[in-house]
């Protein structure tokens, strides 16, 4: 591990370096600030070495630089982004307002892959499951979380997936030429085409969701991390009281998952988007279903929580 301490992310880079003290198979180096620590993971990863970093709010804006050289350069970096309130330094606790940010931040076309967690489980299942999607596709990779869930104490099931972390493969098995810098337009506008047609190819297999009773669904609820959660004991409550009620969770911010979505989203009367920021989940979902007729209804709640009773009250209060 590369990292600054930063809230809410400090508590992942005290708990690693816990665990360096007892295994020394591991380790941690507290870099001067978050653009470094950016970079640590960039070299340990052409080193052959799988390394990550944790952040939040400003630390993920600094680290914006080497994300973006991951991506050129296909280093398959892991990040954990455990978000803070907008806007700068703002809150220190909970928001969803760093989502555009980890999807499409830099100067970039946002060829990453995004992991939205909603609880202990996910967030301990999808950090593991980076790795190994980072080091198959070759694209940097990260788990959305939250001040909520960073803070959080649980329990959560181990598994025998971190036995498959030291089997991936190094990224250099001879040496090559890893170019950041072109010349031409054309060069890069190729490069860039490339990449394109590949994560499209391959996006399918990465894409995940979460469909919660939606085979009947008449309102369905769109939220994703842990207002996903909350949302998904509201349609338990709502279904009860007879109403057709479903919940799509995007667990793939980056990419979308499209596919799943599609097969859904026709069959409603209407879609509550409901996020802890202001337009930033519709905002990707609408740029993948433009020209979509069911109604799109966006709650928005930026950087506050979301509990299940006021989601029951939204609910009901479109029929």
């Amino acid at each position: 591990m590369f990292g600054y301490p930063i809230t809410p992310s400090t508590e992942i880079l005290e708990t690693w370096a816990r665990f360096c003290l007892k295994d020394k198979s591991i380790s941690l180096l507290q870099t001067e600030d978050e653009m470094s620590a950016g970079f640590g993971v960039i070299g340990s990863c052409l080193a052959g070495v799988p390394a990550f970093t944790a952040t939040g709010g400003p630390g993920n804006i600094l680290m914006q630089d080497a994300v973006v050289m991951a991506e050129n350069l296909r280093i398959p970096m892991v990040g954990m982004i455990m978000q803070r309130g907008g806007m700068s330094t703002s809150t220190v606790i909970y928001s969803q307002e760093e989502v555009r940010l980890t999807c499409f931040g830099g100067n970039s076309e946002g060829f990453r892959i995004v992991y939205s967690t909603s609880n202990l489980q996910e967030l301990y299942d999808y950090t593991i499951k980076a790795f190994r999607v980072a080091w198959k596709y070759r694209w940097p990779t990260f788990i959305l979380a939250d001040g909520y869930q960073g803070k959080m104490v649980g329990e959560v099931e181990f598994n025998k997936i971190m036995d498959k972390i030291n089997n991936v493969s190094p990224i250099l098995k001879k040496g090559v030429n890893l170019r950041n810098c072109y010349n031409l337009e054309e060069e890069i506008n190729e490069k860039i085409t490339r990449f394109q047609e590949e994560y499209q190819t391959k996006r399918e297999e990465i894409e995940e969701a979460e469909e919660y009773e939606l085979s009947d669904a008449k309102t369905i609820i769109l939220a994703h991390g842990i207002v996903g959660a909350a949302a998904k004991v509201v349609v338990d409550e709502l279904r009860k009281q007879g109403l057709r009620v479903g919940l799509f969770r995007p667990i793939t911010l980056r990419p979308f998952p499209t596919k799943a979505a599609s097969q859904i989203m026709d069959q409603a009367e209407r879609i509550l988007i409901m996020e802890s920021a202001i337009g930033q989940l519709a905002e990707i979902f609408k740029s993948e279903f433009y020209g979509l007729q069911t109604t799109l209804i966006e709650i928005n709640k930026p950087a506050l929580g979301f509990t299940p009773e006021e989601i029951v009250k939204t609910v009901q209060s479109y029929g």
